[in-house]
């Protein structure tokens, strides 16, 4: 019904309009008595053998709502009824903040991809966080960044910043290092940089009484040299693990008038990369991290690739916007196929 009704008169609108539209959309018909149950019964595989440890936390199934989508923490509740065994919230930064200009938000329907260059607008940390305060059993990741004024030399202070104000309230950060779209970010990706950022926030987060799973989000644009760095990183400042991967600034292949538009390309095209990054890092490290995989799941035997990459857990973004959340459902159907 989502993809031969909803989508049609969803996708006939602005994305950006439609994406607030559907929040809002969401949140009331989850409000009406009955829904949130019809939800669950609709989207939700209950089955033990579908649970998975992963640093540390037990997740009810291995697929999850990718960050981007709420960013605010503002619909976490109501999306874990689609089915989805965890939420990750943000791209957090201290500062509320406005991000780039509108128009920012592009679809490429023939290629099954959207590109975007929101850069990171949200509420702030300290709005989300009071949101947070009223979770209530939904396994939650904290995706965070910097304030895009914030320059390079000083953005360790803003992730300490969104680390110390998330912490009670998340199961696990990600380090968002990645994002096309916040000037001079990428280069945070850098070995050295990147290793003080991360061992800065792995000493706060040894410091604490119970330890949280610090991740580290990265763009598959890095090299395979680049690659081998990250994986050096991970086993050198010992967090808990890579999601991979954020989105392209690539556009080989494309079909679709926008794929002019600047930003960070997810969706399809994507798939095949995200892949091969989790394959390379999986098989390089001797399997001595585990890995998020995330980038063009559009169907069950994308997200079982993944998983045959080595992936540990599986998100989905695009997938979920062009899909329909019947596609958390058949994931973890075929997931069980396989038990």
């Amino acid at each position: 019904m989502y993809k031969l009704l909803i989508r049609p008169i969803l996708f006939s609108f602005d994305p950006e309009k439609v994406h607030y539209f559907t929040f809002s959309l969401i949140r009331f018909v989850s409000k009406i008595p009955g829904f949130p149950a019809l939800f669950k019964s609709l989207y939700e595989v209950k089955d033990s053998r579908l649970e998975t440890e992963v640093f540390g936390l037990k997740f009810k199934n291995p697929v999850g709502l990718a960050a981007g989508f709420d960013k605010d923490a503002k619909l976490y509740k109501e999306l874990s009824n689609f089915g989805f065994g965890f939420i990750e919230i943000g791209t957090l930064t201290p500062k509320g903040q406005e991000g780039n200009p509108k128009k920012r938000l592009f679809r490429l329907r023939e290629d099954n991809a959207i590109i975007n260059r929101m850069g990171f607008n949200n509420g702030g940390v300290h709005d989300a966080v009071a949101l947070l305060k009223k979770n209530k059993g939904v396994l939650i990741g904290g995706n965070i960044g910097k304030n895009k004024l914030t320059p390079n030399e000083e953005a360790t202070s803003d992730y300490e910043i969104c680390f110390e104000a998330l912490y009670d309230y998340v199961d696990y950060f990600v380090v968002n290092v990645s994002s096309p779209n916040t000037p001079n970010l990428r280069a945070l990706q850098d070995k050295e940089p990147l290793t003080q950022l991360l061992q800065t926030l792995q000493n706060k987060n040894l410091a604490k009484p119970k330890q949280k799973p610090i991740l580290l989000k990265i763009a598959p644009d890095l090299t395979d040299g680049q690659l081998l760095d990250i994986i050096d990183i991970v086993n050198e400042t010992k967090i808990a693990g890579v999601i991979a991967t954020n989105t392209t600034i690539s556009r080989e292949g494309l079909q679709s008038e926008n794929k002019v538009e600047m930003g960070g390309l997810s969706g399809k095209p994507l798939a095949k990369r995200s892949t091969e990054v989790i394959r390379f890092l999986s098989e390089k490290s001797n399997k001595s991290f585990p890995i998020i995989g995330v980038g063009g799941v559009h169907s069950a035997a994308d997200a079982l690739e993944k998983l045959d990459a080595g992936a540990s857990l599986v998100q989905l973004y695009t997938g979920f916007i062009y899909e329909g959340p019947a596609l958390v459902k058949a994931i973890n159907k075929e997931i069980l196929k396989r038990l």
